[in-house]
């Protein structure tokens, strides 16, 4: 079926548009926030130049108003000067259209092929069905599509049978001959099975099974097939009847309420007696309740008084009746940390937009300069002209110093120490990525050299700025001040149409909380700033600052009592608000690392897509959140000032 897209709003089409094309050419472009795009909807960095890739929804508008815009657009794409640039757009177009936009865009279009219509589009999705499905409001157009989920739905509904999971088709018997004569196989029993109810017991069944394979046995429990339920049950049963050296039952009333246990307990009783082992269902009372059928006066390993203790005493069982054991070094199935990851928190198959605490490095200097002195120098003066230089500096070798500093400003900053010259300059990349072996530079020395003077260059931005400076166990944190920010003041963030705020200084529990950041840089996967939220704690006197608080052991459990109830969305909120004090309104930081050279980064986080999103119990939106006092510490004592 062929679309004309009517169907998808502007942000859709966007989405659908970094999709196909970016499977399409092998690359992931980067997703930005509603707003002025800048010429850009999407971009991939490269070393030589970013490719950008641009979506226009004009399915009603027409070639003509593309054809306007796309001139009106042609400064902002020179401006960029990517090594790509790809043209998204849903305006039906002929090859006569594309090559008037191809002159239109200039030279950052590599050819009329980077332009894609919507007859582009539709061969991609019919070349990629997936994201057919993916997009939601196509399906209302499509009947191919629609039957497709229909038939999966019932598919699954009617338990259309699939390979088994390996971990338990290694469990049952190998498949007997047909000839006349051909006897059953014999049981292998080298395997304990954990009966237990679905969900009821999943944690105390995830508690034990590592344990129980870090002393050697083999262990099964249907949630290893990450599959429990009914859908396997015969298999199951079958694999205990065949492998099973002893049987696990969990005893607690919830437990042997459920059918499907009984059920089991049923065949693992019969697997007893015909094997004559009496013992072979080992009860593990977990509280105390009614008597198991059929196991008489089966003594029970108790978890009553703790799982500890319990655990130990079942080893000393399986000890004792000599269970076997593997007496190599023992294995941990990964489905046990698999299962446990996956029930955590519900996944909904549906895209979400998430917000990073990564600012991206936008430009940096294309050298690094190595000086050394001409003739002899006093140390002590060599030294004390480093520390007083405004800028990023680095002591090498004694005579000499490392700078993104020219000629002219070490001339002016260094007369005091003496001469000096510059023997060397680096590309910076270079640097980076190899050292520099001409000085005997390594490239972890070089590399952490330059993440210094990132940081050097960070701690003088933020002091300039009036941030509040709080030297932590292992960082230094910037925290927005009573000079900057009054107490209970919300501070704008958002684009706009979307415009929220967030509070970076407040009163709580009789101390005044103050939000701020450490800035970490890091080179890989590309030059960035990761931010980690900090909170810093004066004690409230009155004054618009407080009380200054120098026992970090206090500061430490004000933070865990005080901060335990901001959710992920207050601390997402008050990291841009934070950004947004920091960055003023600059959409970039600069970072001064010489007179005429600096470091910019993105003011705005880094966005990421996750193919999944999470149903989380959250029901208040982002400015409730912010003025639910529930959310500041334990309500009964927090005192938050009104706005």
């Amino acid at each position: 079926m062929a679309y004309d897209f009517s169907s998808l709003s502007h942000n859709e089409f966007e989405d659908l548009a970094r999709d196909l094309v970016g499977h399409e050419i092998g690359k992931r472009f980067e997703a930005f926030p509603e707003g002025p795009d800048d010429a850009m909807d999407g971009r991939h960095a490269l070393a030589d130049g970013d490719i950008v890739l641009q979506a226009k929804h004009y399915h009603r508008s027409g070639f003509s108003a593309l054809k306007s815009k796309m001139k009106s657009e042609r400064t902002a794409i020179d401006g960029l000067a990517p090594s790509r640039y790809i043209l998204v757009t849903s305006a039906l177009l002929t090859p006569k259209n594309k090559t008037a936009l191809a002159e239109i865009i200039g030279p950052a279009l590599q050819g009329p092929g980077d332009i894609f219509g919507p007859g582009d589009l539709n061969l991609l999705l019919r070349k990629y069905p997936e994201f057919e499905k993916a997009h939601q409001k196509l399906w209302a157009q499509s009947t191919p599509v629609l039957k497709l989920v229909i038939k999966e739905a019932f598919e699954e509904a009617l338990g259309k049978p699939g390979p088994l999971p390996p971990v338990l088709a290694n469990l049952l018997p190998p498949a007997q001959g047909t000839a006349p004569g051909a006897g059953a196989v014999p049981a292998v029993r080298d395997t304990i099975f954990l009966l237990k109810a679905t969900p009821i017991d999943d944690e105390f069944a995830l508690w034990l099974g590592p344990k129980l394979e870090a002393q050697g046995y083999r262990v099964f429990a249907d949630i290893l097939t990450l599959q429990p339920g009914d859908k396997l049950r015969r298999q199951i049963n079958q694999a205990l009847q065949y492998r099973a050296a002893k049987v696990l039952l969990v005893w607690r009333d919830a437990t042997l309420a459920d059918q499907n246990v009984q059920d089991d307990l049923d065949i693992a009783l019969e697997v007893a007696n015909e094997i004559g082992d009496p013992r072979f269902v080992i009860p593990l009372r977990l509280e105390q309740g009614k008597k198991v059928k059929g196991l008489g006066d089966a003594m029970p390993v108790d978890f009553v008084r703790g799982w500890g203790e319990g655990v130990a005493s079942l080893f000393d069982a399986l000890q004792r009746q000599k269970v076997p054991r593997s007496g190599d070094s023992s294995v941990i199935d990964p489905n046990w940390e698999i299962f446990r990851r996956r029930g955590a928190v519900p996944l909904v198959d549906e895209a979400e937009r998430l917000t990073s605490n990564w600012l991206r490095a936008a430009e940096a200097p294309d050298v690094i300069r190595y000086y050394e002195s001409t003739g002899a120098i006093d140390s002590r003066l060599l030294d004390r002209a480093i520390d007083q230089f405004k800028y990023p500096c680095a002591l090498q070798g004694g005579a000499g110093f490392i700078t993104f500093a020219d000629q002219t400003e070490v001339n002016i900053a260094f007369a005091s120490a003496g001469r000096f010259q510059m023997k060397h300059k680096i590309p910076l990349l270079d640097f980076v990525n190899s050292g520099f072996p001409k000085l005997g530079i390594e490239q972890q020395v070089a590399s952490n050299l330059v993440i210094a003077m990132i940081k050097h260059a960070w701690f003088s931005f933020c002091r300039e700025r009036g941030f509040i400076e709080y030297h932590y166990s292992n960082a230094i944190g910037f925290h927005a001040s009573a000079a900057q920010v009054r107490t209970g003041q919300r501070i704008p963030w958002g684009r706009q149409g979307d415009q929220r705020s967030s509070m970076l200084r407040n009163v709580a529990k009789g101390h005044i909380w103050q939000f701020g950041v450490t800035a970490m840089p890091y080179f890989w996967p590309f030059w960035h700033l990761k931010l980690k939220a900090r909170v810093l704690f004066s004690i409230d006197n009155n004054t618009p600052a407080g009380l200054d608080i120098d026992d970090a052991k206090k500061l430490h459990r004000l933070r865990r009592s005080i901060c335990k109830g901001w959710r992920n969305k207050q601390w997402h909120g008050r990291m841009l608000a934070f950004l947004e004090l920091l960055s003023g309104e600059s959409a970039n930081i600069r970072l001064a690392l010489a007179q005429g050279a600096e470091l910019v980064i993105e003011a705005a986080p880094m966005l990421f897509t996750s193919p999944v999103s999470t149903a989380l119990p959250d029901i208040l939106d982002a400015e409730e959140e912010e003025a639910d006092i529930s959310t500041l510490g334990r309500p009964e004592n927090d005192c938050e000032a009104d706005e």
